[in-house]
């Protein structure tokens, strides 16, 4: 079993449109909805979407040998403490993770990835296709989170359905 570069490449641009309608809709809650403690797993909008930004760097450092973010996952709420620069750097971010995806192939995704899992407290092996499959997964997870949070606090947020993306997203 495995997953293809094109398959890949659409959970990137995926990802990317989700990011972009999602921080949109945050943004219209204003700071003080952002920062509610909603009681999710990273407290707030904000504390997951810092989460989301620290893991999806996490995982390119373990990929593409990108900067290693510092700190833990009980820091990673607070790792992206200004909303305009989480902003901008998830735009940033977003977009390297595009033409990350667009340039993988089949004998890279074939390949294994090995690395220490602090989380798991000890070292992980794993078919590389299977940890892409898991980093796209834990993306949708966590905006799903958002989402509801936002949707809790009266926001509305666009669609999130993969086969509603538009064409070029």
């Amino acid at each position: 079993m495995s997953i293809s570069p094109a398959y890949a490449a659409t959970m990137a641009r995926y990802n990317r449109w989700q990011n972009e309608a999602i921080l949109t809709a945050a943004e219209a809650l204003g700071e003080e909805a952002r920062r509610k403690d909603m009681g999710a797993f990273f407290r707030s909008i904000h504390g997951t979407l810092s989460h989301l930004y620290w893991g999806d760097s996490f995982w390119m450092h373990r990929f593409a040998g990108w900067e290693k973010p510092a700190g833990g996952i009980a820091d990673s709420p607070a790792f992206m403490p200004e909303w305009s620069a989480l902003c901008a750097r998830r735009a940033a971010l977003d977009e390297r993770i595009v033409t990350w995806a667009e340039g993988l192939d089949a004998a890279w995704l074939a390949g294994d990835l090995t690395w220490h899992s602090r989380a798991a407290d000890r070292t992980m092996h794993q078919p590389r296709w299977l940890a892409v499959t898991h980093f796209f997964n834990h993306q949708t997870h966590h905006r799903g989170q958002v989402t509801a949070l936002i949707t809790a606090l009266g926001g509305t947020t666009a669609d999130t359905d993969l086969v509603l993306m538009p064409p070029g997203a």
